[in-house]
């Protein structure tokens, strides 16, 4: 439990030390389980549809649906976990906090075109797993455990997942298939396309983006390197999933 919230360290300092999208993703997942908990909010108000976001103009549904895991639960703490550790990793090994918000911006558009075809409601899993999946193949060479049982290598990672689930509920996870291929087109767009193309990066934020950051109202202050996560956990096994006992 311990290492869940933050290696030991007290929980608001490991809270304001999350980078920002990641903290307002966190408290966002947070708050909207509590208030479901408290019956203030009911699922059947947070998921995602088409006909109701643009038929019904209910535009909160374009967000809500990505920051609903459950009510408050175990489940709901795994969630928590997997978001402040792998987009927190992401996050700070962005080269700003503008590259960071294009990923997300990104990822959520893709994950919302797809949903219909998909016949998904609530988004949130599909995109730790577009996260997770990226962060995977950025950093070959990180070794995690899998319940203390399974050792492996973070490429790994989003297939050991799909094969838990595989087993614990018997069908495969679509969810996190959806989240691979987002992830993967990012992934290829970002990191394999660039090295046989002179540079070019398709997938790097427009300059009016990063103008809303630099001089905007939205300008946080910037990581110092765009390294990937592997530089700065390369010899430190990070769990895959918590070991809850």
């Amino acid at each position: 439990m311990a290492a869940m919230l933050g290696d030991g360290m007290p929980l608001e300092q490991w809270f304001f030390e999350m980078p920002v999208v990641t903290r307002v993703w966190t408290t966002a997942t947070v708050l909207t389980g509590v208030l479901v908990q408290c019956q203030i909010l009911t699922p059947f108000q947070l998921f995602y549809s088409f006909r109701a976001v643009f038929h019904k103009q209910q535009y909160w549904r374009l967000l809500s649906t990505f920051v609903y895991f459950g009510p408050l639960s175990l489940n709901l703490l795994f969630h928590i976990f997997f978001i402040q550790r792998y987009a927190r990793m992401l996050e700070e090994s962005a080269a700003s906090v503008a590259h960071f918000s294009w990923l997300m911006a990104y990822a959520v558009i893709s994950l919302l075109a797809i949903a219909p075809i998909s016949n998904q409601a609530f988004l949130g899993t599909t995109l730790s797993s577009t996260l997770v999946y990226i962060w995977s193949r950025r950093n070959p060479d990180v070794r995690l455990s899998f319940l203390g049982l399974l050792t492996f290598k973070a490429p790994w990672l989003p297939w050991v997942l799909i094969a838990f689930n595989v087993v614990l509920h018997g069908h495969w996870p679509k969810d996190e298939l959806c989240g691979i291929a987002v992830g993967h087109v990012w992934y290829f767009s970002n990191d394999i396309y660039p090295s046989t193309h002179g540079g070019h990066r398709p997938m790097d934020p427009p300059q009016w983006w990063m103008r809303l950051f630099e001089r905007g109202v939205l300008a946080v202050p910037a990581p110092d390197s765009d390294i990937h996560a592997a530089a700065l956990n390369r010899d430190v096994a990070a769990p895959a999933v918590p070991d809850v006992r």
